[in-house]
């Protein structure tokens, strides 16, 4: 049965840099094993998020806050906004259940203007998904402004890190509960 992932991209419109990361996260972890995947933009949350209750929101940013919390895996993205995640992004996860995302794979990503930026992952995303107890991938991908141009991801280095990010999301998801163990060795091979 083909892994739910979610590939959720922080960005307020189309086309972004962020997308193109998610999206090649996940069209490597698709090479790796069958996967459902959705992808969303904040832009598809649709204006009216900034609400105080999840019971207000919007019907197209419940169905992303749903997916989320339904999902098997999670690659999520931001850009960098002053030295951290876009506020936009942040609201919208605050509304996701926390014991929704416990043990959930996830890998992280995040684009920005340039080197300054990088550490935005560690430093802000990993503390955000790690605050739900949910399972990060331990390569995470940033790129800046000159390592995606037109829609593809142009430096060796940052695809080397997606097909990193995206190998170990699938052994995330084969560990993760619920997952089809391999089969168990017979026990004369065990006690040799």
């Amino acid at each position: 049965m083909p892994a739910r992932i979610v590939a959720f991209s922080g960005n307020t419109h189309r086309p972004s840099r962020t997308r193109t990361l998610v999206e090649a996260v996940a069209a490597e972890l698709s090479r790796l094993r069958p996967i459902d995947l959705k992808v969303y933009d904040l832009v598809d949350a649709g204006t009216g998020i900034a609400v105080a209750g999840r019971s207000a929101l919007p019907l197209p940013a419940a169905r992303i806050v749903e997916g989320i919390e339904s999902a098997d895996a999670l690659i999520v993205g931001s850009p960098v906004y002053k030295g951290s995640y876009a506020g936009l992004f942040k609201h919208l996860i605050d509304f996701v259940a926390p014991e929704a995302l416990i043990g959930k794979p996830v890998v992280l990503t995040a684009t920005g203007g340039g080197p300054r930026h990088a550490l935005v992952v560690e430093h802000s995303l990993r503390p955000l998904f790690g605050f739900f107890s949910a399972q990060t991938a331990p390569t995470s991908v940033y790129a800046g402004d000159t390592e995606i141009a037109e829609g593809r991801i142009a430096d060796e280095i940052v695809r080397a890190r997606v097909a990193q990010a995206a190998a170990e999301l699938a052994r995330l998801l084969d560990a993760a509960p619920g997952a089809v163990a391999p089969a168990a060795l017979p026990v004369a091979a065990v006690a040799r």
